[in-house]
């Protein structure tokens, strides 16, 4: 306002009102909040002491001690009595440190954020899981061990064996390691919490091998979406046997060329339609520049064709993130 800007213009600029900064502002100084300090009248239907203690004898007598306000109300209404609604009977106890959890189950928690990593090239994040494959005997099934590289979606190991064991899972990992050539580098595994993937064994080896463990929050199904999204490509191949697996090494044979067709000739959509072993070894860049020119020089021959529009992306797929942090919509929006 020194500087000549308008009263009105400022008020606009702070969002209160002309009266606002009137009343606020008075003979040369800025008055105090009088707010705490104002009078106010109780509510001419507030509850009485009387009706409040009336109302906390009734909750904790013998008859109501392990019911809620919700069952209580319609009851005593039952009854031909009538104290408070159930809103005043919650806000009573709250008020006098009554209303906690009560029964067997444990209280409810709210769920933690899922954890977030954040993978910019191959071998520094992989995620794992172990899913059925059924076979011809009703009841009977084998067990696919799966490691996949979230970078690349590269398959870097896999087993399959007719139980689930922390054993196996410990040694299919280290022999991942030495494969891939990344012993002792650094490296966070992600997988839920199975019971092999938290057995003793697995803990030791990851620590022996000095891979950081990650796991999805508990009864949360889309923390691992990376090994979901690949379990549901395997078992929704055209040659996938509705029917069952005849025998464990029948298993096995299909599961390996499934991860030959996978890694060398899968194009993955989410990494510009290359397959995840040229994503792996760094060849996509190559590849991906090689289609742009080609979509350049068609473009130039019939640009008519192409009506204004660019052609379609070819620039490589940045880092790769496992659960990425939700935005502030999204968060309000759950």
């Amino acid at each position: 306002m020194v500087s000549g800007a308008r009263l009105v213009a400022a008020c606009e600029e702070a969002s209160i009102s002309l009266r606002t900064y009137r009343r606020w502002y008075r003979e040369g100084t800025v008055q105090s909040d009088q707010r705490p300090e104002a009078v106010r009248p109780e509510p001419a239907n507030k509850l009485s002491k009387e009706e409040q203690e009336k109302i906390l004898s009734t909750c904790n007598s013998a008859r109501y001690e392990s019911l809620p306000p919700s069952q209580i109300v319609p009851t005593m209404l039952d009854e031909g009595l009538y104290l408070a609604s159930e809103s005043s009977f919650y806000r009573i106890l709250k008020a006098h440190d009554q209303l906690h959890h009560r029964g067997q189950s444990h209280a409810p928690k709210p769920s933690r954020e899922a954890t977030t990593h954040h993978a910019s090239g191959p071998c520094e994040l992989w995620s794992w899981d172990i899913t059925y494959l059924a076979s011809t005997v009703r009841g009977q099934f084998y067990y696919l061990y799966m490691f996949e590289d979230v970078y690349s979606r590269k398959i870097v190991g896999y087993e399959v064996y007719e139980v689930e064991s922390g054993d196996y899972a410990a040694g299919l990992l280290q022999r991942c390691l030495l494969r891939e050539q990344c012993l002792h580098q650094p490296l966070v595994l992600h997988s839920d919490n199975g019971a092999p993937m938290k057995a003793q064994t697995m803990k030791a080896k990851m620590e022996e091998l000095g891979v950081t463990p990650s796991y999805s929050r508990p009864r949360v199904s889309n923390d691992n979406a990376f090994s979901e999204s690949l379990f549901k490509t395997l078992k929704y191949r055209p040659e996938w046997p509705s029917s069952g697996f005849k025998s464990l090494s029948d298993a096995r044979r299909w599961v390996d060329r499934f991860v030959t067709w996978y890694n060398t000739e899968h194009k993955h959509s989410k990494l510009r339609f290359v397959t995840p072993q040229q994503r792996h070894t760094g060849e996509d860049v190559a590849i991906l520049a090689q289609r742009q020119r080609v979509l350049e020089q068609a473009k130039q021959r019939t640009p008519s064709r192409w009506g204004g529009r660019q052609i379609r992306n070819c620039e490589p797929v940045g880092p790769t993130t496992l659960n990425p942090e939700k935005s502030a919509a999204e968060k309000n929006a759950a």
